[in-house]
């Protein structure tokens, strides 16, 4: 068995360039998801002490980013390399996966419309685990307050869920100062305010009658709930563009270099 290569070219300059453009963006953002997440550890001392990535009691943001950004420096080398080389191996393994993470989103996108009872309690048990491991990960920390701050919501369905936090419950055997309060990211912040008073939540569930002068009493499951259909267009068009775009770069540059090495 051989394989036989024209003399001359036959593949389309410019989807070849043009592919191999577009994949480099991706192999680049993906060595640098990579190296954000590396350097979020070390200033976390994680890369000194593995064993404390088992110690987490919540989610772990750099999780995320580092798995993003494998998958991306992955597909991103194989796409350039690919299209550059013309290696038909690497672009049938690009075309594979872009086509197997379409079809997981796809999925992942109708399962959620069919088992949106199971999905929803599935997301509230999930922010639940992560409000008790809030102090425990400043990358967490984070992350909930920007999704609290965005949302104008506190808590997964109302801000009594922070109780579940062993700093702000309102335990009696409690002695944190934070006890019965909830997080600075839940106040209803003073446009006029140029500084952020990160001590604003201090109590403020002593008095549930007092909740709406202060914080916000809409839970982020269903802020997020209320978001999606406001933004539904928007996110079906990124989705569709990207999709389409991805898919016609990946078919047109794997077809004309089909073209040019064929198996006599």
């Amino acid at each position: 068995m051989y394989y036989y290569r024209y003399e001359n070219a036959e593949i389309n300059c410019c989807y070849k360039y043009l592919m191999f453009s577009y994949n480099i963006i991706f192999w680049l953002a993906g060595i640098a998801f990579i190296a954000a997440g590396f350097w979020a550890w070390s200033e976390k001392g994680v890369l000194m002490d593995l064993t404390q990535v088992t110690r987490l009691h919540g989610f772990d943001p750099v999780w995320l980013v580092l798995a993003v950004g494998g998958i991306t420096f992955i597909l991103g080398f194989a796409g350039c390399v690919g299209a550059l080389r013309e290696n038909i191996c690497l672009l049938k393994f690009f075309s594979g996966v872009i086509g197997l993470i379409f079809f997981l989103e796809l999925t992942a996108a109708v399962l959620a419309v069919v088992f949106q009872s199971q999905v929803r309690a599935w997301i509230n048990e999930f922010f639940l685990a992560n409000i008790k491991g809030y102090r425990d990960d400043i990358d967490l920390q984070n992350l909930i307050d920007s999704v609290q701050r965005m949302n104008a919501c506190c808590g997964a369905q109302t801000p009594q869920d922070w109780n579940q936090n062993v700093y702000f419950s309102c335990d009696e055997n409690n002695r944190s100062r934070e006890k019965c309060g909830v997080p600075f990211s839940c106040c209803i912040q003073d446009p006029a305010d140029l500084v952020m008073n990160t001590q604003c939540g201090y109590d403020v569930r002593r008095n549930q009658s007092e909740w709406s002068k202060h914080i916000y009493t809409k839970g982020c499951i269903a802020a997020l709930e209320d978001w999606l259909p406001r933004n539904l267009y928007t996110v079906a068009i990124v989705f569709v563009v990207i999709s389409l775009l991805q898919n016609f770069l990946k078919m047109r540059g794997f077809h004309q270099i089909q073209n040019k090495l064929m198996l006599v």
